[in-house]
């Protein structure tokens, strides 16, 4: 059996939907089952639980051959930080395989490192560093940024004038991945022992830069022509000093966004392959 944490979210979903699909048991470990709604069709269990609290994990765990964490604590209400879930919950979690003799798949990010300035990236390295030191087998999947995400927030951001909001200049080029790639990637890991003791990487096939995406929103709803409306880099820098003050998904988003508006965010196949 694979339980898979947070498999009512947008990879998650699709990770159980393969497992499914190709006849493997799957538990859905979710904070409200009530989410897993859409997935009443498969034959999945579902299993309430929450990455932030250890006490359920050992039975969401129990019988468990692979525990696939597709969770993220990027922005949330209340405690949800990455603090709180990529980094601590996926520790619980990781201590939970190890107690159920289970192996463990862990969904990462691009860049992730110790040093990094988004504090999202430090935590999934923190995790990626205990599952390392835990004795746990392991295979860790580092995904560059999903192009239906920013493609989802493009659209939100384009009400009535139908003009999408570029956080930066949107003149950078990011190595964004289809969450589908992704989902295929910690699929074959999670069905595969061969996988074990590896790290994978994920990434689209070009790299697109948010004016680009913001093209293509505005060729669904017919506004092409008329430029993206865009948040100036000094108020994204505004924005994300404010997470220094206090813990807000405002700043980390905003933080992330100049990130990615200002840095190297392209993909290099030739330098994740020498790691």
């Amino acid at each position: 059996m694979i339980l898979v944490a947070g498999g009512t979210g947008r990879l998650g979903t699709l990770v159980v939907r393969r497992l499914a699909a190709a006849g493997r048991p799957v538990r859905v470990l979710t904070r409200d089952p009530a989410r897993a709604g859409h997935l009443a069709e498969l034959p999945a269990e579902v299993v309430r639980g929450d990455v932030r609290d250890p006490r359920g994990l050992d039975a969401a765990t129990a019988g468990a051959t692979v525990v696939v964490s597709a969770v993220h604590g990027f922005a949330g209400p209340g405690r949800v930080t990455p603090a709180s879930v990529d980094r601590d919950g996926n520790v619980n979690l990781i201590e939970a395989a190890r107690r159920a003799g289970a192996a463990f798949v862990l969904t990462s990010i691009a860049g992730a490192a110790p040093g990094h300035p988004v504090e999202l990236f430090r935590m999934k390295a923190a995790a990626e560093a205990h599952l390392l030191s835990s004795g746990v087998p392991w295979t860790i999947v580092r995904a560059c940024a999903f192009t239906e995400l920013y493609l989802d927030l493009l659209r939100q951001t384009a009400g009535r004038s139908g003009r999408p909001v570029v956080f930066g200049r949107g003149d950078n080029p990011v190595g964004f991945v289809p969450v589908a790639d992704v989902a295929a990637a910690v699929t074959a890991a999670a069905t595969d022992p061969a996988q074990r003791g590896r790290i994978l990487h994920v990434a689209g096939a070009a790299n697109r830069t948010m004016n680009e995406l913001a093209a293509e929103v505005q060729g669904e709803l017919g506004t092409g022509g008329r430029p993206p409306r865009h948040v100036p880099r000094p108020v994204l820098r505004a924005l994300a000093a404010t997470a220094a003050l206090h813990e807000s998904a405002l700043a980390r988003q905003a933080a992330a966004a100049l990130l990615m508006d200002t840095t190297d965010m392209t993909f290099d196949a030739a330098g994740a392959a020498a790691q």
